[in-house]
């Protein structure tokens, strides 16, 4: 069986969260990692649909899989739509780090706050969290809020004042949220301080590692 997993990052920051988590599952795994921060950039110029961005995204992750992934994994919101979509031949599976957390947020809704350090990450995550309402044939309120001033900290590697403005924002909001979804992956460190909210807080990686585990246990090669 291919035990073979490469994720794709749009910030190297990532590297140290998912290979602890995906290493977690014991010594047979091989896991990579590949960064194309650029990818993030252009999105966040001309919007993750654009046509020509969304073929470098896919040229990205065929190139991720050249050396014999069964599953590249894209752990940017933002882009992950259109890496989920790279036509693979079925040579591997092609995902994004997000969508177990979508389908968590649709079981626990119906009312969900999208919380995000960029707004371009908007868009692309309440579409997921909708594609996914849409296959449980579930209705789904979304409101969406940007955690202003928190994106420059991430960029100055500033963590803790990161987590903080994130946490701050969420902590004001003041609507009737039944869950929160942190939609960077990078916003990961919030949810724990946000334990205490008394609605559940979800973030991508550690949901996300543990679907892209269990199919690669299922002997997924492709789709």
């Amino acid at each position: 069986m291919n035990q073979h997993i490469v994720f794709l990052h749009t910030s190297p920051a990532h590297i140290d969260t998912f290979d602890r988590l995906a290493r977690a599952s014991g010594p047979t795994l091989r896991v990579e990692h590949r960064v194309a921060a650029s990818l993030l950039t252009e999105a966040q110029r001309v919007g993750a649909d654009d046509p020509a961005l969304v073929a470098r995204i896919q040229a990205t992750m065929l190139s991720a899989a050249i050396t014999g992934a069964a599953i590249v994994v894209c752990t940017c919101s933002t882009i992950g739509g259109a890496a989920e979509r790279t036509p693979t031949e079925g040579r591997f599976l092609a995902t994004r780090i997000d969508r177990a957390m979508a389908d968590r947020a649709v079981h626990l809704g119906p009312r969900i706050l999208v919380v995000a350090a960029l707004e371009s990450t908007l868009g692309p995550t309440g579409a997921l969290i909708r594609e996914s309402a849409a296959a449980r044939d579930v209705a789904v309120e979304l409101e969406m809020l940007v955690a202003e001033g928190a994106w420059p900290h991430f960029m100055r590697d500033d963590r803790e004042a990161y987590r903080e403005a994130i946490v701050r924002t969420v902590q004001a909001y003041s609507g009737t949220a039944t869950v929160v979804v942190l939609a960077q992956a990078s916003m990961a460190p919030a949810a724990n301080a946000l334990q205490g909210l008394g609605v559940e807080v979800l973030s991508s990686p550690v949901l996300g590692v543990q679907n892209v585990l269990a199919r690669l246990a299922s002997g997924v090669d492709g789709e």
